[in-house]
């Protein structure tokens, strides 16, 4: 696969199994589940496919890549691109309550107090006073207004060309208030009081085993619904899922076990493959002795074979990664990865170089290097890839690195403890600019798991979202790529693609490269 210029979004292929089919009813399987499903302060992957398909915002991607309105019907930019006014349909809650202007003001300002511990809120600091109120613990006249029930109007301090497309993302999602401070902590969790403004609605959570949907028939849009009922049904193991599929039980699995990729990329019409704006990389934790050493945290990058875990391990079509933001990003017309620098890393393990730096950082041949441990989620395929990584750095600098995986809810909270040595994540694109990736390792940002700092980053960052240039943007997200990346504070291992499964009785269904799977449109054919 052409690792350039990947489409932003991709519809589904048909496919042919044996399931059967209740009319209007589809079961979908899910890999794993989160804690919460708070449009407005989560930024786990888990959460978008529930959150994508009973919220919506004022704007929306559609399949084919293009910004449509969602709550907005129409919107007007000023002339020198600061201010946006959003005209909002007659839209309603899923209980029936109207959607207004308002809610969108409390829930963006809710996002921007600092107690509600919401993931993205730096995506609204381009708004006049937003970063202000934030550092002030939410206290601060921020921009955003509501001059009547129908109208939303907000200014920026700079042109942002991207703007329209940070909209589509859920940070920006309205939520209610009253709904929110009468069960702050519960109110995702529980059908009765997860309100939303999609296509869906939730009827029931059953923690462990699956969500289930009804279609929302406040949905302004609901003439355009065809399915009556869905259900996500979480199977962990891919290999259970599949077999779920090809036995008939289910129409469509997330994620397909890694050996069965060439198989079914030849037998199957249901096999997909989705691009993803994604990279999957590993935290080190710069603050933990031994990783608080450049050398050893360079030496253990290097001593990695990145085409033997795509080839033989994850036996896939993703892509090694060298640095940070993934193929696919383009600015000014330029593909950000066009010859970027490797930073010292190679696809194959740069076996010589890596066990000098680990000699230079006082453990020649691995000898004295102190007890190690790389946490990570419980997934079959992760913890198989990074079994395959203990072992590389096990014949390449013979040192023995511990790996411990527990359940995400309980992985999660630990890793943002910041105790950890070694921890494994990843991020796929909020929205499909370099940004999206650079903006989580900005001092304070919650998303920099490893507390990493550097004033020469912020400050690249910080330029980069200030000039009107987008040439000279280009040139300061390249700067900043390069100093995380020279400091290896992460360690890269692929940039993803997604392999699922659909049956072609499934029509209309398509799957972000944001990772959301899209229900609204589709539709089931006997």
């Amino acid at each position: 696969m052409n690792k350039h210029f990947l489409p932003l979004l991709t519809a589904a292929f048909l496919a042919t199994t044996a399931g059967a089919f209740a009319a209007g009813e589809l079961t979908y399987v899910v890999n794993n589940e989160s804690a919460k499903y708070d449009p407005g302060t989560t930024a786990e992957t888990f959460a978008a496919p529930i959150i994508g398909n009973t919220f919506e915002g004022l704007v929306r991607f559609d399949a084919d890549s293009n910004i449509v309105p969602a709550l907005a019907e129409s919107w007007d930019v000023s002339e020198d691109g600061l201010t946006y006014t959003f005209h909002l349909r007659d839209a309603r809650w899923s209980d029936g309550k109207p959607v207004t202007a308002g809610d969108f003001v409390y829930a963006w300002k809710r996002v921007l107090d600092p107690a509600t511990g919401a993931m993205n809120a730096a995506m609204l600091y381009p708004i006049v006073g937003a970063e202000e109120a934030y550092n002030a613990k939410g206290v601060g006249d921020i921009d955003i207004s509501a001059p009547d029930d129908r109208t939303l109007t907000f200014t920026l301090k700079s042109r942002v060309p991207y703007m329209m497309q940070l909209l589509t993302y859920s940070t920006f999602f309205p939520v209610r208030e009253d709904v929110v401070t009468a069960d702050p902590e519960g109110w995702t969790r529980n059908p009765a009081t997860f309100i939303g403004t999609g296509p869906f609605r939730v009827t029931q959570f059953n923690q462990g085993e699956s969500v289930v949907f009804e279609k929302n028939p406040e949905y302004y849009d609901a003439d355009a619904v065809s399915l009556d009922k869905l259900t996500f049904r979480l199977i962990p193991d891919p290999a259970t899922a599949l077999a779920a599929m090809e036995a008939g039980d289910v129409d469509g699995i997330e994620a397909v076990p890694a050996p069965e990729i060439p198989r079914l990329s030849v037998e199957s019409d249901a096999f997909m493959v989705v691009p993803a704006l994604g990279t999957t990389y590993a935290f080190f934790n710069t603050h933990q002795a031994p990783l608080d050493n450049l050398k050893v945290r360079e030496a253990l990058s290097m001593a990695i074979d990145r085409s033997e875990i795509v080839e033989f391990v994850l036996q896939s079509a993703d892509i090694p990664a060298l640095g940070l933001v993934p193929p696919g990003m383009t600015v000014n017309g330029e593909e950000f990865t066009e010859g970027r620098d490797t930073f010292g890393l190679a696809d194959t393990a740069e076996v010589e170089q890596a066990q000098a730096l680990l000699a230079e950082a006082g453990y020649p041949d691995g000898a004295g290097f102190p007890d190690t441990v790389f946490v990570t989620y419980s997934s079959p395929p992760i913890e198989k890839l990074l079994e395959a990584i203990q072992q590389m750095w096990k014949q390449n600098l013979n040192i023995d690195v511990k790996i411990e995986a527990s359940e995400w809810q309980v992985f999660y909270p630990e890793v943002q403890k910041v105790e950890y040595q070694i921890a494994q994540m990843g991020w796929g694109a909020d929205y499909p600019h370099p940004m999206t990736f650079l903006d989580n390792f900005v001092t304070g940002s919650p998303n920099n798991l490893g507390n990493w700092s550097n004033p020469d980053y912020d400050a690249a960052v910080a330029a980069a979202k200030a000039t009107g240039d987008e040439a000279e943007s280009l040139a300061e997200m390249r700067k900043a790529e390069a100093i995380l990346m020279n400091d290896h504070a992460i360690l890269p291992q692929y940039h993803r693609y997604n392999y699922m499964m659909m049956s072609p009785k499934v029509t209309g269904f398509w799957r972000s490269a944001l990772n959301v799977p899209y229900f609204r449109d589709a539709s089931i054919t006997e």
